[in-house]
């Protein structure tokens, strides 16, 4: 008996000795979060919500007249607080969670389910509560960019309708076909930090509101001057800083990508602004304070897409180009459209990230950004086609839904404030309040 019961001993015991390395293996598979990754994504987090305030109201609020100062501000901050709580209801479940590929599901309504131990399947190493607060950040930016397209003239109560239910309509659909598991993602197109969902999306917008609501008084005529300039390169510059945690952070960790999407944010930035500086020294004479800051945004807005997907060389690139056909989309097109886009949301992020889109698919090179990513090889001019295919996609459909949107809330409660009182100022009259 002893001599039988050796062998199945042993037997089990080898069977023991082979089953423990694929149960390790199994216990690795389960995520794992990282302290570094957790520790710069809370960082990209803080960075981006400093975009839009203090940076975004800064930057918008210095180019507007001294009376609609505070109106202004408080369209970035409000807007901050709206999106905040519509992301917590249903924005975050409809971008980021599985359902079809044109919209997510319902499963993360009012953050259900959400716990300390929870991962998004595409943020494994950091939990979950930080991933959306992340993308939060983005979708609370977007909105806010368009507000510079009909700054000084739209109600507040009119702003925050559109702001609320654009961000359902328009943005959380576009997030979820580029980055949620939607079709466009599926096609191939390349949007490492939001060249389309965020840029093209709200300069698009931004055009169609500046269309629809029409032209400010005395837009021609009279003198719109900025009226504090220091504002604006001061919100300019919290937009740099905080622009290496939009487009790091999308690295969601702290790895070389993270490394070298904080490079090229930083190379393109600088040969923006130049371009655009030197753009206009030459046409009007003068380099200008807000010209080399507004240079300076659209290289950022140009190298969103391609941040993580292009070398150095790439980005200068990137960069020099963008300033030079931003200078003329905030100032040749305009003219020659005959919009009044007030801060010209639309010549510099809707023409820069419709730059940055294509010229992703022009310098993207396969060793940075090629894992995982469908047909992405170096000097692959199909994806300049899938890249254009990408915007147009998004062009349409966000000028349509916010057309129809504009004209609901116009038809119910109208969209501009009175004569009276746009020429007066939205300050005292939307608020009550007046900068001294």
């Amino acid at each position: 008996m002893k001599l039988t019961l050796n062998p199945v001993l042993a037997g089990a015991g080898a069977a023991v000795a082979m089953l423990l390395p694929a149960l390790a293996l199994a216990a690795d598979e389960k995520p794992k979060l990282d302290t570094g990754d957790t520790a710069w994504m809370l960082t990209s987090t803080a960075l981006v919500l400093m975009m839009t305030i203090p940076g975004l109201a800064l930057f918008y609020g210095g180019m507007v007249r001294k009376k609609n100062v505070l109106a202004t501000f408080m369209q970035s901050f409000a807007v901050t607080c709206l999106v905040s709580v519509l992301w917590l209801i249903v924005g975050y479940s409809l971008a980021f969670t599985p359902g079809s590929t044109i919209i997510g599901g319902l499963s993360k309504v009012f953050l259900k389910g959400l716990t300390l131990d929870s991962v998004h399947e595409l943020a494994k190493t950091i939990p979950e509560t930080v991933y959306i607060c992340f993308q939060l950040t983005f979708a609370i930016i977007t909105p806010a960019l368009i507000a510079g397209a009909f700054a000084e003239r739209m109600k507040f109560s009119a702003m925050m309708w559109f702001m609320g239910l654009w961000s359902l309509i328009v943005y959380a659909p576009v997030a979820h076909w580029v980055w949620g598991g939607g079709f466009l993602g599926e096609w191939g197109v390349l949007d490492y930090a939001g060249g389309t969902v965020v840029h093209i999306n709200a300069g698009v917008a931004g055009l169609v509101c500046a269309l629809v609501i029409g032209k400010r008084k005395g837009f021609g005529t009279e003198n719109l001057a900025p009226y504090n300039l220091v504002y604006s390169v001061i919100g300019a510059s919290l937009l740099w800083v905080g622009w290496f945690g939009f487009n790091a952070g999308s690295a969601v960790g702290a790895s070389s990508n993270a490394g070298m999407a904080m490079a090229v944010t930083q190379f393109a930035a600088a040969a923006a602004a130049l371009s655009w500086m030197f753009a206009e020294w030459v046409t009007r004479g003068k380099p200008s304070v807000l010209g080399i800051i507004s240079g300076a945004v659209a290289g950022l807005v140009a190298i969103t897409p391609a941040s993580g997907f292009v070398t150095p060389m790439g980005s200068l690139v990137i960069g020099l180009v963008a300033g030079v056909v931003c200078f003329w989309g905030a100032t040749g097109l305009k003219k020659a459209m005959g919009y009044d886009d007030s801060l010209d949301a639309f010549g510099v992020h809707g023409v820069g990230g419709f730059v940055g889109a294509i010229l992703t698919g022009v310098f993207a090179v396969e060793v940075i950004g090629g894992e995982g990513k469908k047909g992405l090889v170096d000097g692959n001019a199909a994806q300049v086609l899938t890249q254009l295919w990408g915007t147009l996609v998004v062009v349409a459909w966000c000028a349509i839904a916010t057309f129809v949107i504009l004209k609901i809330i116009d038809a119910l409660i109208g969209l501009r404030v009175t004569t009276e009182e746009e020429i007066e100022g939205l300050d005292i009259n939307l608020h009550g309040e007046t900068v001294h």
